[in-house]
């Protein structure tokens, strides 16, 4: 092995333990199965420009990856060119996205699960990424676990973080933009995301698609599909305007929260039916 080959399987290898072994990784249900199927890497360079493409297009709040490493490290900052960004997805299990498919109004409950435990577990996997690359001599930072990490709005765009993991991902060449805003990629639109920048310098993953942040969405690419229009039950995804963020936020603000806080008793914000019963809810459609 090449010395850039075992730098990729030791983050393989970090990943892959931890979720193997914590005991964080689980749905908190009787059958003790985990919360994500195993997790995947890409990785892009810090200063791809696609980075300060999204803080010109997203707004001067948005963080470039040099800009998030300075936080954490202001005693030794790193030019972008020096920095690496680690994209991981988490796909949802395929027990998870059965009992999501038969849901038409409101999330299943394993779905409800794995967005409040799993994602517990997610921003462990972050930070964990993150120490333990640091703690080998690889100064590294999980930029949504900062403390300045959250929502402003954008003019653009309206609502949005400082940090994208969905962005960040697409930038790493894990996936497109769908009509639902979701992120499909190798393992389907049913994923959640993390990332770490770091100054270990991985090699960088093709971006299959190049800069056309669609290609994989049916709609987009083809102009038909559409499924996951079907299957919002609040009509916040159109195949003229996209998706509603306003109107999607809302139901889950006001209808599934609730719901599954009631229900599950836990205490995210699920939704997630336009990620499944789609053709890109597992793997990519074009």
């Amino acid at each position: 092995m090449t010395q850039p080959d075992t730098q990729r399987a030791w983050v393989q290898d970090i990943l892959h333990d931890f979720w193997q072994k914590s005991p964080a990784n689980s749905l908190h249900l009787a059958s003790s199965e985990k919360a994500w199927a195993a997790p995947h890497f890409a990785v892009a360079r810090g200063d791809d420009p696609w980075f300060a493409r999204l803080k010109d297009m997203i707004g001067p709040f948005y963080w470039t990856p040099e800009e998030a490493f300075a936080q954490a490290f202001p005693e030794t900052p790193a030019a972008a060119s020096e920095l690496r960004v680690i994209s991981y997805v988490l796909p949802q299990t395929a027990a998870t996205r059965h009992d999501q498919q038969r849901e038409d109004k409101l999330p299943a409950e394993r779905w409800a699960r794995s967005r409040f435990f799993g994602e517990q577990f997610n921003c462990d996997l972050r930070l964990h990424l993150a120490a333990t690359l640091t703690d080998a001599g690889f100064a590294s930072v999980a930029p949504e676990r900062l403390p300045g990490f959250d929502y402003r709005t954008s003019e653009n765009f309206g609502i949005a973080s400082n940090w994208s993991e969905r962005h960040t991902a697409f930038i790493a060449g894990m996936g497109t933009f769908g009509l639902s805003d979701g992120l499909i990629t190798p393992y389907g639109k049913a994923v959640r995301f993390g990332s770490v920048v770091t100054r270990l310098a991985l090699p960088v993953s093709e971006r299959p698609y190049g800069d056309d942040h669609q290609a994989w969405c049916l709609w987009h690419a083809r102009g038909t599909c559409g499924a996951c229009v079907r299957r919002c039950p609040v009509n916040a995804i159109t195949t003229v305007h996209g998706h509603d963020k306003e109107r999607c936020r809302t139901y889950i603000r006001e209808v599934t929260t609730p719901y599954t806080t009631e229900k599950f008793g836990t205490g995210a914000t699920p939704c997630g039916l336009c990620q499944v019963k789609i053709p890109c809810e597992s793997r990519v459609p074009v």
